[in-house]
């Protein structure tokens, strides 16, 4: 008998529902983008955000079922993300689920977003354990190493800003709309690396990443120009900018990968759509990790989704990590140290 998991993710502006079949097969994957709502305030709205799932969730779940041709009478659970994310924002997505699951006696499953991320990788090849996970997403920059299924070990993560922070960052100062992360990757290809930012802690033993600093460095620099009269080149700027970050998170992630024993690299989170760090990890694994398979998810599950959810989901009812229908958002939940 297949299994089939409704899964809903509403962290943060994406309002998704998808159906996915044996933890590995997408029946169907409806999301509700609402960039378009935030872009006018240059980043997400809470408030907004919230508003737009509660108009939106039940729609996509209906979209959801008729697109996969199920019933709800065939799920075998309801999944949603648990956090991390925006408080208001997971607690619509976590009401939708706890009444279908209430009301059609199915198995709740809380999900970790981040887990999801990694997740999303087993539609494009099995995991293969151990393996380590290069997570760059708005709001997280980790490494984590995978023992087996279902065990997350954080062996490195961002003391400040993201990655994705400061692309968003960096973007507004040069007048770029948000999101801004694809067109600074896509100005970068136009540019050269000429203004040579500071790659932080790229010489340090350890696998934390900083990109505070470089987005202040950015910043300051480019407001003395215009102070001064310079004119820049934005793409350049652009160009720039990338190296720096692209430099520290391959850096880093090749570091990891050699200190730990492991099968596969996978690559995850919003920023793994960036085609400077596909390019460069790809060059980079194949001459310094020969044995190791590097696997992206495709573009279009890089972003917020449920079908990520759903893949999280198949490993976590194998394990019964259930949850009652107190089950609560947790807007700052971490991975457990372990499984």
């Amino acid at each position: 008998m297949r299994e089939l998991i409704l899964a809903i993710e509403s962290s943060c502006d994406e309002t998704s529902v998808a159906v996915v079949e044996d933890g590995a097969k997408i029946l169907s994957n409806v999301i509700a983008s609402q960039i378009k709502s935030h872009q006018r305030f240059g980043g997400i709205v809470p408030e907004v955000a919230s508003r737009h799932h509660v108009e939106e969730i039940t729609i996509c779940i209906e979209e959801a079922l008729e697109e996969a041709q199920v019933e709800v009478a065939d799920l075998t659970a309801v999944a949603v993300t648990q956090g991390p994310g925006l408080v208001g924002a997971l607690l619509i997505g976590i009401a939708a689920a706890k009444s279908l699951a209430w009301a059609h006696d199915l198995p709740l499953i809380p999900v970790n977003h981040m887990a999801g991320h990694i997740y999303a990788a087993r539609f494009v090849e099995p995991l293969v354990f151990p393996l380590m996970a290069l997570l760059v997403s708005g709001g997280h920059t980790e490494l984590v190493y995978m023992a087996e299924d279902g065990s997350f070990e954080i062996i490195g993560e961002t003391r400040d800003d993201a990655a994705g922070e400061a692309y968003d960052k960096v973007g507004r100062v040069l007048g770029l709309s948000y999101p801004s992360g694809k067109e600074i990757d896509e100005l970068a290809h136009l540019g050269q690396d000429t203004y040579n930012f500071p790659r932080a802690m790229i010489h340090e033993a350890h696998f934390d990443f900083s990109f505070s600093g470089l987005k202040s460095s950015f910043i300051n620099f480019v407001h003395n120009a215009e102070q001064r009269g310079e004119t820049l080149i934005k793409e350049d700027l652009a160009a720039s900018f990338q190296a720096s970050v692209i430099d520290v998170l391959v850096n880093k992630t090749i570091r990891a990968c050699q200190t730990y024993p492991i099968k596969q690299l996978v690559v995850a989170g919003g920023v793994a759509a960036n085609k400077g760090l596909r390019t460069a990890l790809t060059q980079a694994v194949s001459s310094e990790l020969p044995d190791v398979q590097l696997i992206f998810p495709p573009l279009k599950l890089c972003g917020d989704n449920a079908a990520m959810i759903g893949a999280a989901a198949h490993i976590e009812l194998q394990k019964q990590h259930l949850a009652q229908m107190d089950l609560n958002a947790n807007p700052s939940l971490v991975f457990p140290n372990k499984d």
